[in-house]
């Protein structure tokens, strides 16, 4: 396994866990910005929408699993839980972050990464498939480039900014 994915999934990892400790044991949300763990939520289900036809490996099936749980959790309770919801502050959180999506639709488009294929005997019908997850994944690429921007806004705009909200950007970053 190269060993800078392994230590850039696990500063993630460390970022979530951080954020979810601040939701949960804080019940709060206070600094964090919805838009930005809504991108998180797009950008996991597009990257990870081969988890049902190919198989890497044990680490990476589960890795995909705990990004896209935690990533949709986060937005589950910054948007429906009685108590955190309430503490989300949508006057600071402005920035248009629909924006973002668009311009990097249309970069993956243009310029897709390469992208391994699975061997398949129906070429024409899986040539699509490898093309739509080529498209998909170089729009994750390019949308997690940018999505931290609401965050930054978010963070600008607070007077006051929190330790664990600190730590959960740096470790995002």
């Amino acid at each position: 396994m190269n060993p800078f994915r392994l230590a850039g999934d696990m500063t993630h990892l460390l970022s979530i866990v951080v954020l979810l400790l601040k939701i949960r044991t804080m019940k709060s949300c206070a600094g964090i910005s919805l838009k930005t763990q809504e991108l998180y939520v797009i950008i996991f289900v597009t990257r990870y929408l081969d988890l049902f036809t190919r198989y890497v490996s044990f680490y990476n099936s589960v890795m995909k699993l705990v990004f896209l749980g935690t990533s949709i959790a986060i937005v589950w309770y910054m948007r429906y839980h009685k108590v955190v919801k309430q503490t989300y502050n949508k006057d600071e959180d402005t920035f248009r972050h629909y924006f973002l999506i668009l311009p990097c639709l249309v970069l993956a488009l243009l310029i897709p990464h390469e992208y391994n294929t699975i061997e398949v005997r129906n070429f024409l019908v899986f040539f699509f498939i490898c093309f739509s997850f080529n498209i998909l994944w170089s729009f994750s690429i390019y949308l997690e480039a940018v999505a931290i921007l609401p965050q930054l806004v978010l963070l600008q705009r607070s007077s006051n900014i929190d330790n664990l909200t600190g730590n959960y950007v740096f470790l995002l970053g």
